[in-house]
């Protein structure tokens, strides 16, 4: 099956934790040279991080007990690669205002997906949590 006509995917669970916000970034990595796109791995794993990391830190926290854990979507066509982590928290993504210092610690994560992604975007995933996105070329870098 050519490229053009072939649809790809892949999914993790993320374990709640800085060892599991690691483990989706190999996943990530280690897929995409699995994709021969190991040319788009370090943009995509940084991508997935800051991804990941806002789901454990922000939305794990606050989720009801009950709730479903946090997941690690990767999507290929031809042209493009989807990353998406679904989370039980209901509040969306906070783009930090304005005026933020690029040398905080905290309140980057967006800026860097925003910089690296082509678009991103939210969702809500009924009957409770969202799920983040971003996508991103599988021809280049958006870096010279």
């Amino acid at each position: 099956m050519p490229l053009s006509a072939q649809h790809t995917s892949a999914a993790l669970r993320i374990v709640a934790s800085e060892e599991g916000v690691a483990q989706a970034r190999a996943f990530t990595e280690d897929t995409l040279r699995d994709w021969s796109l190991g040319h788009r791995g370090d943009d995509a794993a940084l991508v997935v991080t800051e991804l990941a990391a806002n789901a454990v830190v922000h939305a794990v926290p606050r989720a009801r007990a009950d709730a479903p854990e946090v997941w690690l979507g990767l999507t290929r066509d031809a042209d493009r690669l989807t990353l998406a982590v679904s989370d039980p928290g209901d509040t969306p993504p906070v783009y930090p205002p304005h005026g933020i210092c690029a040398l905080e610690e905290h309140g980057r994560g967006l800026f860097i997906v925003d910089a690296l992604s082509e678009e991103w975007g939210w969702a809500p995933r009924p009957p409770v949590g969202k799920t983040v996105w971003a996508t991103l070329s599988t021809t280049s870098s958006l870096l010279p």
